[in-house]
């Protein structure tokens, strides 16, 4: 961003402030939504509900980023969701029902929004960091997701503020969720740009499998071998939706026009069809940034 020319953090500003400004509420309210949901909800129902981001991300991966799905690709999401579902299961027959509260349709709805949220801002960053910049996404998400969030939590949250008891303790907890969200922000639009959003959100399905074995030693959770067979299936599904790639169905020239309109005008042939590009949705090794397409 210190650079000189067209990608200093100045003319990155005057070109697409407004564009990250909208990106930048749209990712903390996605967060703030489904954090808020656990006051007035169950574990169980987000956990279930938040599965809501898998079909959005599909629907507008298929209509704004022209990404096109084979059947082992659903396939793959179906077994995903049924993993996810058999995890909720073991949730209800444990008891683990943490969360419950008199608004449980206030909770649900809030869950259902920020799905909704998440979903349209990692189809966002997935296009961003495929044509743009993850340096830039990183960057300008930061830079405006900072202050707007700072400012929600001066007018919604600052009574709650005041009310924690501030300790060592809290304050270490303080830092270690902020360093855990950095890491997540950091490494996932690299993981996003080797694969996808969808195959990215399907991972972490696992994630609630993951906070379930630190609920084993922290607080004492009991144990379902459901939770075992939830997190294979969750992995056969990934394994079934990695096993081939997704492609493109528009020449990947009209993403370079889109993101430099005033460059050179690329003329695509009226006749012919045009060789789909893969799309970066197995883990392999990640192709050069500029694909070649080849005219049939």
């Amino acid at each position: 961003f210190i650079t000189t020319g067209e990608e200093n953090l100045l003319a990155i500003l005057k070109r697409r402030w407004w564009k990250y400004m909208i990106l930048g509420i749209i990712d903390i309210e996605a967060n703030y939504l489904v954090v808020k949901a656990y006051q007035y909800t169950t574990l169980t129902s987000v956990q279930l509900l938040d599965c809501f981001v898998i079909p959005v991300v599909i629907l507008l991966s298929w209509f704004f980023l022209l990404v096109r799905y084979k059947a082992v690709h659903f396939i793959g999401i179906v077994v995903c969701i049924l993993g996810m579902g058999c995890m909720a299961g073991a949730d209800v027959l444990v008891g683990r029902q943490q969360g419950a509260g008199e608004n449980k349709l206030i909770g649900d709805l809030l869950v259902l929004g920020g799905a909704t949220l998440y979903g349209i801002s990692n189809v966002c960053e997935e296009y961003i960091v495929r044509n743009l910049s993850r340096v830039e996404f990183l960057g300008m998400i930061g830079l405006f997701g900072s202050f707007f969030s700072g400012i929600q939590l001066a007018i919604m949250e600052h009574k709650e503020l005041l009310k924690v008891p501030w300790d060592w303790q809290i304050g270490l907890l303080y830092v270690g969720f902020s360093a855990c969200m950095f890491g997540l922000y950091s490494f996932m639009p690299v993981v996003i740009k080797k694969t996808s959003a969808t195959a990215v959100n399907l991972s972490l399905l696992t994630a609630d499998l993951y906070s379930l074995f630190c609920g084993l030693f922290l607080f004492h959770y009991k144990f379902s071998g459901l939770y075992l067979l939830s997190f294979f299936t969750i992995l056969v599904g990934l394994v079934l939706y990695s096993s081939t790639s997704t492609y493109v169905a528009q020449d990947p020239r009209v993403y370079k026009q889109f993101r430099n309109p005033s460059g050179p005008v690329v003329d695509l042939p009226a006749t012919g069809q045009l060789e789909p590009s893969v799309t970066y949705t197995s883990l392999g090794q990640e192709t050069e940034e500029e694909p070649h397409v080849r005219v049939a």
